[in-house]
């Protein structure tokens, strides 16, 4: 079954990027690095368990087929793939699942991060949004996509304030104090 395939690789990416966030996790600690927004990371992570759920469960009770456009779908999902490889590597050490900082650092602007200040959750948007649309499972598509609205709504001011006081952001991204 395509979903099962699909949802086992996805969750085995997912897996290994959480082996990578606390490697670096680790390594910024020990250079004296300190962790902003953590209120909010259970949130954050139970968000993307029940997304996964969701979807299977949307799929297989209601016996979702792949999108007459399926093709589609699965480009811009495997486009945003690459893109959240770019980010991992621009970012290398500095990135994180949670929002790690390190204090006198100074701000990623190469790679994506040259012309967005958040690719990844661009990214982890267009993933929500797609991956669910690819099997028909509208009410996934819609559900998570609000839910992850909220979610960067307090999470990217929890970084952006964190790295306006820890970072040169705010003179990278010429932002009001």
């Amino acid at each position: 079954m395509m979903i099962g395939i699909i949802v086992s690789l996805i969750i085995l990416q997912r897996i290994l990027e959480l082996f990578i966030a606390k490697r670096n996790e680790k390594w910024m600690k020990d250079q004296g690095a300190f962790e902003a927004g953590a209120s909010h990371y259970p949130f954050m992570v139970a968000m993307h368990v029940f997304f996964f759920i969701a979807l299977i469960s949307e799929v297989l009770l209601f016996q979702r087929q792949l999108s007459a456009i399926w093709p589609m779908w699965l480009a811009i999902f495997l486009a945003a793939q690459i893109l959240r490889v770019w980010c991992l590597a621009t970012l290398g050490k500095f990135w994180n699942t949670k929002i790690i900082v390190l204090p006198n650092a100074q701000v990623v602007r190469k790679g994506p991060y040259k012309w967005l200040r958040h690719p990844n959750y661009i990214i982890v948007a267009t993933e929500l949004l797609v991956l669910p649309l690819l099997f028909n499972a509208l009410i996934t598509a819609v559900v998570f996509s609000l839910l992850n609205i909220w979610m960067m709504s307090v999470r990217i001011p929890a970084e952006e304030q964190a790295l306006r006081k820890a970072t040169n952001y705010t003179e990278e991204y010429q932002l009001n104090k």
